[in-house]
Protein backbone atom coordinates (compact mmCIF):
# COMPACT_ATOMS: atom_id res chain seq x y z
CA UNK A 1 0.00 0.00 0.00
CA UNK A 2 2.95 2.32 1.29
CA UNK A 3 4.86 1.43 -2.20
CA UNK A 4 1.66 2.10 -4.77
CA UNK A 5 1.06 5.74 -2.80
CA UNK A 6 4.85 6.48 -3.01
CA UNK A 7 4.41 5.54 -7.03
CA UNK A 8 1.22 7.35 -7.24
CA UNK A 9 3.46 10.32 -5.70
CA UNK A 10 6.04 10.40 -8.06
CA UNK A 11 3.60 9.92 -11.30
CA UNK A 12 1.89 12.51 -10.42
CA UNK A 13 5.04 15.04 -9.79
CA UNK A 14 6.37 13.93 -13.13
CA UNK A 15 3.02 14.73 -14.63
CA UNK A 16 3.24 17.77 -12.97
CA UNK A 17 6.89 19.06 -14.22
CA UNK A 18 5.83 17.71 -17.91
CA UNK A 19 2.51 20.33 -17.67
CA UNK A 20 5.88 22.76 -16.60
CA UNK A 21 7.89 22.03 -19.69
CA UNK A 22 4.63 22.07 -21.79
CA UNK A 23 3.60 25.52 -20.07
CA UNK A 24 7.14 26.87 -21.30
CA UNK A 25 7.13 25.52 -24.96
CA UNK A 26 4.01 27.50 -25.19
CA UNK A 27 4.95 30.59 -24.08
CA UNK A 28 8.18 30.28 -26.56
CA UNK A 29 5.19 30.10 -29.59
CA UNK A 30 3.33 32.84 -28.06
CA UNK A 31 6.94 35.02 -28.25
CA UNK A 32 7.67 33.25 -31.80
CA UNK A 33 4.22 35.20 -32.70
CA UNK A 34 5.42 38.41 -30.84
CA UNK A 35 8.45 39.20 -32.10
CA UNK A 36 7.01 37.84 -35.87
CA UNK A 37 5.30 40.71 -35.36
CA UNK A 38 6.82 43.50 -33.89
CA UNK A 39 9.47 42.74 -37.11
CA UNK A 40 6.77 42.87 -39.59
CA UNK A 41 5.82 45.92 -38.37
CA UNK A 42 9.47 47.34 -38.64
CA UNK A 43 10.00 45.81 -42.01
CA UNK A 44 6.71 48.20 -42.76
CA UNK A 45 7.57 51.73 -41.24
CA UNK A 46 11.79 51.22 -41.71
CA UNK A 47 11.97 53.45 -44.29
CA UNK A 48 8.75 56.12 -42.94
CA UNK A 49 11.49 58.68 -41.04
CA UNK A 50 9.78 61.46 -41.20
CA UNK A 51 13.02 63.77 -42.11
CA UNK A 52 14.60 62.41 -39.24
CA UNK A 53 17.95 60.18 -39.06
CA UNK A 54 18.35 56.56 -40.41
CA UNK A 55 19.50 53.53 -39.22
CA UNK A 56 22.75 54.47 -41.55
CA UNK A 57 23.09 57.76 -39.76
CA UNK A 58 22.18 56.29 -36.12
CA UNK A 59 23.41 52.43 -35.78
CA UNK A 60 27.23 52.48 -34.98
CA UNK A 61 28.79 49.10 -36.05
CA UNK A 62 30.95 48.75 -32.80
CA UNK A 63 28.46 48.84 -30.71
CA UNK A 64 25.68 46.50 -32.41
CA UNK A 65 29.06 44.31 -32.78
CA UNK A 66 30.31 44.25 -28.95
CA UNK A 67 26.27 43.37 -28.19
CA UNK A 68 26.50 40.37 -30.20
CA UNK A 69 29.53 38.96 -29.14
CA UNK A 70 28.62 39.07 -26.00
CA UNK A 71 25.35 37.51 -26.25
CA UNK A 72 26.60 35.14 -28.32
CA UNK A 73 29.40 34.44 -25.84
CA UNK A 74 26.82 34.21 -23.33
CA UNK A 75 24.72 31.54 -25.01
CA UNK A 76 27.75 29.53 -25.10
CA UNK A 77 28.48 29.90 -21.38
CA UNK A 78 24.85 28.69 -20.57
CA UNK A 79 25.47 25.76 -22.65
CA UNK A 80 28.90 24.99 -20.53
CA UNK A 81 26.80 25.42 -17.74
CA UNK A 82 24.37 22.32 -18.65
CA UNK A 83 26.77 20.29 -19.42
CA UNK A 84 27.99 20.63 -16.01
CA UNK A 85 25.01 20.23 -14.49
CA UNK A 86 25.07 16.62 -16.11
CA UNK A 87 28.42 15.67 -15.18
CA UNK A 88 27.06 16.78 -11.38
CA UNK A 89 29.26 19.50 -10.87
CA UNK A 90 27.41 21.98 -8.71
CA UNK A 91 29.99 24.38 -8.77
CA UNK A 92 30.60 24.49 -12.13
CA UNK A 93 26.91 24.94 -12.68
CA UNK A 94 26.98 28.02 -10.83
CA UNK A 95 30.24 29.33 -11.88
CA UNK A 96 29.13 29.08 -15.82
CA UNK A 97 25.64 30.80 -14.43
CA UNK A 98 26.92 33.44 -13.46
CA UNK A 99 29.50 34.19 -16.16
CA UNK A 100 26.87 34.17 -18.47
CA UNK A 101 24.09 36.43 -15.87
CA UNK A 102 27.15 38.92 -15.84
CA UNK A 103 27.22 38.77 -19.77
CA UNK A 104 23.60 39.20 -20.11
CA UNK A 105 24.35 42.20 -17.87
CA UNK A 106 26.91 43.53 -19.94
CA UNK A 107 24.35 43.35 -22.60
CA UNK A 108 21.73 45.49 -21.52
CA UNK A 109 24.32 47.91 -20.19
CA UNK A 110 25.03 48.62 -23.94
CA UNK A 111 21.66 49.18 -25.29
CA UNK A 112 21.08 51.09 -22.54
CA UNK A 113 23.78 53.25 -23.28
CA UNK A 114 23.46 52.99 -27.16
CA UNK A 115 19.30 54.09 -26.03
CA UNK A 116 21.29 56.91 -24.19
CA UNK A 117 22.77 58.13 -27.08
CA UNK A 118 20.29 57.92 -30.01
CA UNK A 119 18.19 59.77 -27.73
CA UNK A 120 20.60 62.73 -27.02
CA UNK A 121 20.95 62.94 -30.77
CA UNK A 122 17.47 63.74 -30.95
CA UNK A 123 16.00 59.93 -32.28
CA UNK A 124 13.43 59.50 -29.52
CA UNK A 125 10.74 57.43 -29.64
CA UNK A 126 8.11 59.28 -31.22
CA UNK A 127 10.63 61.17 -33.77
CA UNK A 128 9.37 59.18 -36.58
CA UNK A 129 7.94 55.65 -37.41
CA UNK A 130 11.23 54.10 -37.98
CA UNK A 131 12.35 55.07 -34.23
CA UNK A 132 9.01 53.66 -32.76
CA UNK A 133 9.38 50.76 -34.19
CA UNK A 134 12.75 49.93 -33.65
CA UNK A 135 12.65 50.89 -30.49
CA UNK A 136 9.65 48.92 -29.48
CA UNK A 137 11.09 45.69 -31.23
CA UNK A 138 14.64 46.43 -29.70
CA UNK A 139 13.64 46.77 -26.09
CA UNK A 140 11.04 44.10 -26.34
CA UNK A 141 13.94 41.83 -27.06
CA UNK A 142 16.09 43.32 -23.71
CA UNK A 143 13.34 43.50 -21.82
CA UNK A 144 13.31 39.85 -21.84
CA UNK A 145 16.98 39.59 -21.46
CA UNK A 146 16.26 41.66 -17.92
CA UNK A 147 13.60 38.88 -17.54
CA UNK A 148 16.26 36.20 -18.13
CA UNK A 149 18.56 37.48 -15.80
CA UNK A 150 15.99 37.88 -12.95
CA UNK A 151 14.92 34.10 -13.41
CA UNK A 152 18.57 33.11 -13.81
CA UNK A 153 19.63 34.49 -10.56
CA UNK A 154 16.95 33.15 -8.69
CA UNK A 155 18.11 29.54 -10.06
CA UNK A 156 21.72 30.15 -8.97
CA UNK A 157 19.93 30.95 -5.45
CA UNK A 158 18.45 27.97 -5.94
CA UNK A 159 21.33 26.27 -6.68
CA UNK A 160 23.12 27.06 -3.85
CA UNK A 161 20.50 25.75 -1.18
CA UNK A 162 19.34 22.59 -2.61
CA UNK A 163 22.35 21.83 -5.31
CA UNK A 164 21.28 19.79 -8.36
CA UNK A 165 18.05 17.86 -8.02
CA UNK A 166 15.03 16.93 -10.57
CA UNK A 167 13.22 20.45 -10.27
CA UNK A 168 16.54 22.50 -10.76
CA UNK A 169 18.16 20.47 -13.66
CA UNK A 170 14.28 21.14 -15.31
CA UNK A 171 14.80 25.00 -14.20
CA UNK A 172 18.52 25.33 -15.98
CA UNK A 173 17.00 23.48 -18.81
CA UNK A 174 14.50 25.97 -19.74
CA UNK A 175 16.32 29.13 -18.83
CA UNK A 176 19.60 27.36 -21.31
CA UNK A 177 16.50 26.91 -23.68
CA UNK A 178 15.01 30.66 -22.90
CA UNK A 179 18.68 31.68 -23.40
CA UNK A 180 19.10 30.21 -26.82
CA UNK A 181 15.88 31.41 -27.65
CA UNK A 182 16.60 35.24 -27.46
CA UNK A 183 20.16 34.60 -28.68
CA UNK A 184 18.07 32.96 -32.19
CA UNK A 185 15.79 36.22 -32.18
CA UNK A 186 18.93 38.64 -31.53
CA UNK A 187 20.88 37.32 -34.50
CA UNK A 188 17.82 37.93 -36.65
CA UNK A 189 17.92 41.52 -35.17
CA UNK A 190 21.39 41.89 -35.93
CA UNK A 191 20.57 40.82 -39.79
CA UNK A 192 17.61 42.75 -40.05
CA UNK A 193 17.53 45.85 -38.17
CA UNK A 194 21.66 46.80 -38.16
CA UNK A 195 23.34 45.25 -40.54
CA UNK A 196 20.83 46.36 -43.49
CA UNK A 197 19.98 49.50 -41.32
CA UNK A 198 23.88 50.41 -41.94
CA UNK A 199 24.26 49.00 -45.79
Amino acid sequence: MAHAAVHHEEHHHEDHESIKVLGFWLFLVTDCILFGALFATYAVLVNHTAGGPTGKELFEVPGFTAETFILLTSSFTSGLAVLAMYKGKTKGLIGWLIVTALLGLSFVGLEINEFRIMFHEGAAISTSAFLTAFYTLVSTHGIHVSIGLVWMISIILQLKRHGITNVTKRKVTIISLYWHFLDVVWIFLYTAVYLMGVM
